[in-house]
């Protein structure tokens, strides 16, 4: 790893009287003090800290599962330029230093790097992405924590949860609807992973966690900066999502919500910040959404986005790119129309007849989207939407094998192998329509058939489909 020391100097959080030998807070007045309800000597005079919980973090075991879990989710490197396939090298010369450090709480964590994707609304999402090496600590710290979090987090939660997933909080939506909540309040909270408050996190995490080294160590990601162009910034609230610490940290914060939504025995479902509560009336819906803004912004000091929150029914919202629509007996789940212009778009990326790359290789790459698209959305009803989209994606593929064959000779030759006669071949080769026109001409859906198309390599959307749904 490059020198990680050089950040430790300006990246100082207890910047007077910090103590290095045996414990991360001061004896007496510093800058942050420990809100951990321990008293000096801890638990039987054992452990000032009263648990062993960094301990645990630390373990050989628990280490070795973090990095191989970093290792297989990959990513990109950090500020310090350090890849995931540089990282066993770091730790089998640096690990026993690092793991002293920490357990010392000589370790301080680089800033993360700032890196900004665009949302589906045209807005822009910002990620913050730890080290290679500050991932494996996250790591390490999420897989102690999420067991003492599962105990006690809602049934109504299922983002970034073991064996939870959108698509079950999706079924949940379409119960409460099926038993007559049929008015939703759609709650969107405004830049929620950086506008996370420290200190009321931190006040949370202390409620169940008794190390004060360990809330130290997550108050120290949390302030760890971010470099933006250079430039160490420092952070004095939010979680920036790129780490995986980040998911567990929201999911406490919110869980604040969970438990008021509860006592108000309201139907709810929330993934991450994604919230939608269910009601009978428009007049209830009204209620709650100016109740629980208020509890929003007033107890978790977090923002209500006013201009995307709202009140309506819920086959005319979007949860998690899904809706839904009135069937035969019952309320069925959809596919939005958002999402599924999305998913077209991208195939028409990858179809577009200026992308040079060769059939194989656009199969391959038609394939990985399909089925990555197809396992999140195959619980919506969309059997005939898929089927239209089979027939267009077929049509595009026909528009570029003729842009392939480019010349009249080879298009000739081409249409003859394909079993079309010479004299044909050659008429249709010096055809003057266009590329698009000329792909849902007879010709071609003569030679370049369905079932030649799937010989060669092409997927079909339907089928996949069939197989999962």
């Amino acid at each position: 790893m490059k020198d990680t020391k050089k950040y430790d100097k300006s990246r100082q959080l207890h910047k007077e009287g910090y103590l290095h030998k045996d414990r991360v807070e001061l004896q007496n007045s510093v800058e942050v003090h420990s809100i951990s309800p321990m008293s000096n000597k801890g638990r039987n005079d054992v452990n000032e800290y009263g648990s062993d919980l960094l301990e645990q973090i630390l373990s050989r075991d628990n280490l070795n599962n973090a990095y191989k879990r970093v290792k297989a989710n990959k990513g990109s490197h950090g500020i310090d330029g350090m890849t995931v396939d540089e990282l066993l090298q770091y730790l089998k010369e640096q690990g026993q230093e690092l793991r002293q450090s920490l357990l010392e709480g000589r370790y301080r964590p680089q800033p993360v790097r700032r890196v900004e994707i665009p949302k589906p609304d045209g807005g822009r999402r910002l990620l913050g992405i730890p080290t290679v090496v500050d991932r494996v600590i996250q790591q390490a710290i999420a897989q102690t924590l999420i067991p003492i979090y599962e105990k006690k987090f809602c049934d109504n939660s299922y983002g970034f949860r073991p064996s939870r997933s959108a698509k079950q909080a999706v079924e949940r939506c379409r119960q409460y609807i099926n038993a007559g909540y049929t008015w939703a309040v759609d709650i969107d909270l405004a830049k929620y992973f950086d506008t996370i408050n420290h200190d009321k996190l931190i006040k949370l995490l202390s409620n169940d966690i008794k190390d004060g080294r360990v809330i130290s160590l997550i108050r120290k990601y949390l302030q760890s900066g971010v470099m933006i162009n250079g430039v160490v910034m420092d952070t004095e609230e939010g979680a920036p999502q790129g780490g995986p610490l980040s998911p567990l940290l929201s999911n406490i914060m919110l869980h604040e919500l969970d438990v008021e939504l509860t006592k108000r025995e309201l139907c709810f479902c929330r993934y991450a910040d994604d919230c939608n509560i269910y009601v009978k009336s428009k007049k209830s819906a009204n209620r709650v959404m100016k109740g629980i803004t208020k509890f929003i912004e007033e107890k978790l000091k977090l923002k209500v986005n006013k201009d995307k929150s709202t009140v309506d029914r819920p086959w005319k919202l979007k949860f998690l790119g899904f809706s839904f629509y009135r069937g035969k007996s019952e309320y069925r789940i959809r596919i939005h129309e958002k999402p599924l212009n999305k998913f077209k778009a991208k195939l028409k990326e990858l179809t577009s007849r200026s992308n040079a790359m060769n059939m194989e290789y656009r199969f391959l790459k038609l394939k990985q989207a399909i089925v990555g698209w197809i396992n999140y959305f195959a619980i919506a009803d969309m059997k005939n939407i898929l089927k239209t989209l089979d027939e267009w994606l077929r049509r595009r593929i026909r528009m570029c094998f003729w842009k392939q064959w480019k010349k009249i000779k080879t298009k000739h030759d081409n249409l003859v192998k394909l079993g079309i006669p010479n004299n044909k071949a050659w008429e249709y080769a010096n055809t003057r329509k266009g590329y698009w026109r000329i792909s849902n001409s007879p010709v071609l859906s003569k030679t370049l058939t369905n079932k030649h198309l799937k010989e060669i390599g092409l997927i079909s959307i339907s089928e996949v489909y069939s197989l999962v749904h």
